[in-house]
């Protein structure tokens, strides 16, 4: 018998495609932890953390199913769990159907841990963010959703074809919000220290056009396939490994920004703690117009589920 880890990541909603990706990526990627795969529709998690312990004889995790009662005392509770969006359909109108399942969830996991880290994966996630941090009863800093990482991750795909740079080494990021108001920070981007818009191949290149199909490429995904879940599920597991190992990187996540007095996507430092710091990310006069609007929508929705 393999020995167990000492920390544990749940995974709500770990029964459908979402959460299914993410528990498997934790255990593909090697990160040593205990995954326990939690969802209402008790037989789907069974047989998702079967199937995925079956992947575990290499690595150092392991996977189990397990209830919302033992999932509230994990280290890390990802939370996967929602109405799923439908072709088409913008994000923002999951809120209510969503409202009600995340406030059911965070009803049953408690009493939660109280250094707990809470990650949002379910849409639309900047403001679902809002809504589990204040259901869960935990410090803004420990709750956090994936945000823009994912979108983040498809700009600097989309401009290393361009550049023939490696994505990690892109300096590039989406920001405001995971969802129609998003927008590329270009005045900020950097590569190999320089201004990314300086670089030779992106002279002329249409940078709207890049960041409309960055924006819209999810629903492409939904369009053929039903849902998105590889992707994000890679970031959720990367997410949570830096917040078991107090690594302090840096992500475009939902995280709770004093300045503008919002959750939002913005890029900030995570570690055992959480949120261990938010960046003071230097914007034109034309993306400080798009972040307004995007704090805007943000806000009018938060406003409702105080």
């Amino acid at each position: 018998m393999s020995t167990i880890p000492g920390n544990k990541v749940a995974v709500i909603g770990g029964g459908g495609n979402v959460g299914a990706a993410t528990a498997f990526a934790l255990i593909a990627r090697g990160v040593p932890t205990e995954v326990l795969v939690v969802d209402v529709v008790d037989k789907a998690a069974q047989g998702q953390a079967l199937d995925i312990s079956d992947a575990s004889f290499m690595m150092p995790g392991t996977c189990r199913k397990a209830s919302f009662k033992e999932a509230g005392q994990a280290d890390v509770i990802i939370v996967t769990a929602g109405a799923r969006q439908q072709p088409g359909e913008p994000r923002s109108n999951l809120i209510d159907r969503n409202y009600t399942i995340i406030k059911s969830i965070m009803d049953s996991l408690q009493p939660i841990k109280s250094t707990a880290k809470i990650l949002m994966v379910s849409n639309p996630v900047d403001v679902l963010t809002h809504i589990a941090q204040k259901t869960s009863g935990l410090p803004r800093q420990q709750v956090i959703g994936s945000g823009t990482y994912l979108d983040t991750g498809r700009l600097r795909n989309a401009l290393s074809e361009i550049t023939s740079v490696s994505p990690s080494s892109i300096h590039a990021y989406m920001l405001g919000e995971h969802g129609d108001n998003q927008f590329t920070g270009w005045s900020s981007a950097r590569i190999g220290g320089r201004p990314l818009l300086d670089h030779p191949k992106l002279q002329g290149v249409d940078l709207e056009s890049i960041n409309y199909k960055i924006s819209r490429k999810a629903y492409e995904i939904i369009e053929a396939k039903g849902s998105t879940y590889f992707g994000i599920g890679m970031c959720a597991s990367t997410i949570a490994e830096a917040l078991l190992n107090n690594t302090s990187q840096v992500f475009p996540i939902v995280n709770y920004v004093e300045g503008f007095g919002c959750y939002m996507s913005w890029p900030a430092a995570i570690g055992s703690d959480g949120v261990e710091q938010s960046f003071d990310v230097k914007l034109d006069g034309e993306e400080t117009k798009k972040l307004k609007i995007a704090i805007d929508a943000i806000k009018e929705v938060c406003d409702k589920y105080q």
